[in-house]
Formats: C-alpha cells, sequence, structure tokens
C-alpha cells in the first residue's frame, strides 16, 4: 500500500475475493491505492493461476478506480476488458473480474445510516435479461460453491426466499436439508425450542426429547428469514452455534455438532439496528459474510411481463381451466407502468385474481388492479384504504352496484388465496359452502375447479 494509507482509520471498505476455494474479505483502507496478484509483493495475494504476479491496482477515495497493471490475462469490469495501466471508475458492490476470480469492493456500515453506494447491488438482478441480472447470476453461482454465510437484503416480497433455495440448489449442499424458520412468527419461547431443540422435562409439556431445526438441517443449508425479528437471547444462542459449531438443545448440557451454511434474509437495515442495541454486531458481521441486494420489481421492469406470464400459467392449471389467459397490450403497459409496492408477490396474487375475473380468456388493467386501484392512465395509484366489511352469511346479492362489486372482488380474492378451493374459501369468507355457490352463481363467477 502507499506510504500513509495505513495510517488513515481502517474499517470502511472490505475487498471480498471470490474464486475456487472459500471467499476471503480482506480489509482496506479509507484512501490508498492496493495491489492485486498472484505474487507475495502484492498487497492482496489470490492464489490463482491465471493472475498476474501484479494483476491490477484499486484506488480508495472519494472515487474508486481499478487499474490493470498490464497483465497478461486482462482485466474484466462491467463484462468488457478494461485498457491497460488507464483508471477505470468502478463503484461499490461491483464486481472485477480477474482470471477465474472474481473481486468485489464493498462497504462496511459501521454507524447507524445506510450508505447510499452500500446498495449498488440493487443494479444487479438475480434472474431475468439485462446484463447487470446475468453478472449477479454468476456471483451467486460463485458465492452458492463456498462455506460463506449469505444475508439477502431488499424489499418485502422481492423474492428473498427463492433467492435463499436458489443459493442452496446451486451449492454442493444440494442433497442435504434446506430447511428455514420466519423470525418474526414465533414468540421468544418457542423460537428458541424450535431452532435449538429440547430435551425431555425441559419445560412443561416436553415428554419426548426433539431435535431443533438447525441439527436437522445438518450437512444443509438453514435460511433465517427476516432475522432482523429475532429475539436478543435467540441471537446469543445463534452467535454461539456460529462459533462452536454446534448446537445446545433447551435443558441440555451436551453439545451436538453441527455443519450448517446460513443464508439470512431481512428487509431492515441491520446497521441501525445495531445502533439501537436490537441487533448484536458480532451476530451481524457473522452472518454477512457477502449480502446481496434483490432490487424492487419497479427497478426490473423487464421482468414482469415474462412472470406475470409464468404466474398465469400456473394459476390456470391450479384453477383446473383448460387454456391459459392472455395479456392484452393494455394490461401489459398498466403492468410496466405500476410501481408495485408488494413486488413479485403483489404482482403473483394481482394474476391469481385476474385468472378468475377473465372469463373471456384476456387479462385487461382493470382484472389485475385491486379494487379501485384501476384507471385508465393511472399506474401508481395505492389501494384503497380501510377493510372491506365481513360477508353475511345469508345476505342476498345486490346486483350491479358498487355493494356487488365490492363482494365479488372479496370473494375472487378469497379463491385466490386458497388457490381455488371453494371449502376453504368460504371458511375464510366467513359463510357456508352452500352460501358460496350461490354467491357464484349470482356473481357470474367462474367456478375454479370445473374446466
Amino acid at each position: 500500500m502507499d506510504p500513509g494509507s495505513l495510517s488513515v482509520e481502517l474499517g470502511r471498505f472490505k475487498l471480498l475475493v471470490i474464486s475456487d476455494r472459500d471467499p476471503v474479505a480482506h480489509q482496506l483502507p479509507d484512501r490508498g491505492r492496493v495491489t492485486v496478484g498472484r505474487s507475495e509483493t502484492a498487497d492482496i495475494q489470490v492464489p490463482d493461476p491465471l493472475i498476474s504476479r501484479v494483476h491490477a491496482a484499486i484506488t480508495l477515495g472519494d472515487t474508486l478506480m481499478v487499474r490493470d497493471l498490464g497483465s497478461s490475462n486482462g482485466t474484466v469490469v462491467r463484462g468488457e476488458k478494461i485498457q491497460p495501466n488507464v483508471d477505470t471508475p468502478i463503484s461499490v458492490g461491483e464486481t472485477i473480474d480477474f482470471g477465474s476470480t472474481v473481486v468485489i469492493v464493498q462497504r462496511e456500515v459501521l454507524g447507524g445510516q445506510q450508505d447510499p453506494e452500500n446498495a449498488s447491488l440493487a443494479d444487479e438482478r438475480i434472474e431475468g435479461q439485462s446484463d447487470a441480472m446475468r453478472r449477479l447470476h454468476r456471483l451467486a453461482r460463485r458465492v452458492a460453491s463456498s462455506r460463506i454465510n449469505v444475508l439477502l437484503l431488499g424489499e418485502t416480497g422481492v423474492g428473498k426466499e427463492v433467492m435463499a433455495s436458489t443459493l442452496h440448489r446451486m451449492s454442493p449442499r444440494a442433497s442435504s436439508p434446506f430447511l428455514g424458520i420466519n423470525c418474526a412468527s414465533l414468540t421468544d419461547t418457542l423460537f428458541e425450542s424450535e431452532l435449538f431443540g429440547y430435551e425431555k422435562g425441559a419445560f412443561t409439556g416436553a415428554t419426548s426429547a426433539k431435535p431443533g431445526l438447525i441439527e436437522a438441517a445438518h450437512t444443509g443449508t438453514f435460511f433465517l428469514d427476516e432475522v432482523g425479528e429475532m429475539p436478543l437471547s435467540a441471537q446469543a444462542k445463534l452467535l454461539r452455534v456460529l462459533e462452536l459449531r454446534a448446537v445446545h438443545r433447551v435443558g441440555s448440557i451436551k453439545q451436538t455438532p453441527v455443519d450448517v451454511r446460513f443464508i439470512s434474509a431481512t428487509h431492515r437495515n441491520l446497521a441501525e439496528e445495531v445502533a439501537a442495541g436490537r441487533f448484536r454486531e458480532d451476530l451481524y458481521y457473522r452472518l454477512n459474510g457477502i449480502s446481496l441486494v434483490i432490487p424492487p420489481l419497479r427497478e426490473r421492469v423487464d421482468e414482469v411481463v415474462p412472470l406475470a406470464r409464468s404466474f398465469l400459467a400456473e394459476a390456470a392449471r391450479e384453477a383446473g381451466f383448460g387454456s391459459v389467459p392472455l395479456l392484452s397490450s393494455e394490461a401489459i403497459s398498466w403492468m410496466q407502468g405500476y410501481t408495485w409496492p408488494g413486488n413479485i408477490r403483489e404482482l403473483k396474487n394481482a394474476i391469481n385474481r385476474a385468472v378468475l375475473l377473465s372469463t373471456g380468456g384476456i387479462v385487461d388493467p382493470e382484472h389485475l388492479a385491486v379494487g379501485n386501484n384501476y384507471a385508465p392512465g393511472r399506474t401508481s395509484a395505492a389501494p384503497p384504504a380501510g377493510a372491506a366489511p365481513a360477508l353475511g352469511a345469508d345476505s342476498p346479492s345486490t346486483g350491479a352496484n358498487p355493494s356487488a362489486d365490492s363482494e365479488r372482488q372479496r370473494i375472487i380474492q378469497a379463491l385466490a388465496d386458497c388457490g381455488g378451493n371453494q371449502t376453504r374459501a368460504a371458511k375464510q369468507l366467513g359463510i357456508s359452502r352452500r352460501t358460496l355457490s350461490s354467491r357464484l352463481n349470482q356473481l357470474n363467477i367462474p367456478r375454479p375447479r370445473k374446466k
């Protein structure tokens, strides 16, 4: 490193090196110049035969730069080889290819504020047609092949669980269990017993021993969804699992060795949670071996229509229809202009409703929108405020009026939520199966189980 670089306070940047071996993170200075290469004379040594002895230099400061130092095989940024001996600007989170190795400059967020550059991976997608999405998919494949723990970030509904499952399937652990838990769904006591297991007599009602989910995921992958909601007491125990690679069941004095790779997901800013004392800093760094940010659907417009068509086929098949409805050009324009605050999850729910509403086999914008959400030329309106009143068990249909329209929407939503199962939908609506059947006829709603 250049003289004087080490006098700058460390902790702002780290360099993640992903090769055929396990990924390695190197601490970097705030400012200065760091060389990367195969030789011991390089500041950061990477044992890749396709990398030159001193392959490239990374300049750190207000602007990040990478310079290829005349290497044999070149340096690739944004899918193209850069010119040798010329500084090329890069962003935090951007992948740089040296030989068969990928390196990423990441920013350490130690305080309570979100660094806007730390979201640069939001320009990279897991699936789809853009170059950025393909780059992240390649990165995910490299990450999947290692033992490093992964933290998935993104808004609710963007597909973090799908990404976790994808990482597991692409990993050497694919033939072993993929288990997980939603950290927001359980009480503190239940959380610990589910995660770590318990011994017979550990508490009232524990009539036999039970292994926890982490223990059951031995040699596989464990997914911690909404990890930011994990109780502090459980955080301390999970940290010991990560440090000791062993589990203590509740009520046991013995340790059970486990070999588990952890993938976590959250929509929260964990750095802010750490600063507020709601999340342990040491656990945060253990789980955040590498972070991948999944962008919201509004930034992935090219994915909307392919996803919608896939969901259409799935919904039509589950509803028992003989053909798949088609998307009108107006529906496509509406979907591409809508902001999708609920992301992929909202899109799928909208498609499930549309399949039941589109009796003519064509999906139009009014079939996709919720209640008053659709108006021609209006694509970013929020859903109407307030919940609709519950259905009465025996109240007659009011015909073609706003009340009937509201009732029709609620029945269609319930059928969509229940995968077309009329018995479950009736129970959700609080009416009898017979009453629901009558409503379907009166409101001209197609029966999803009939072809």
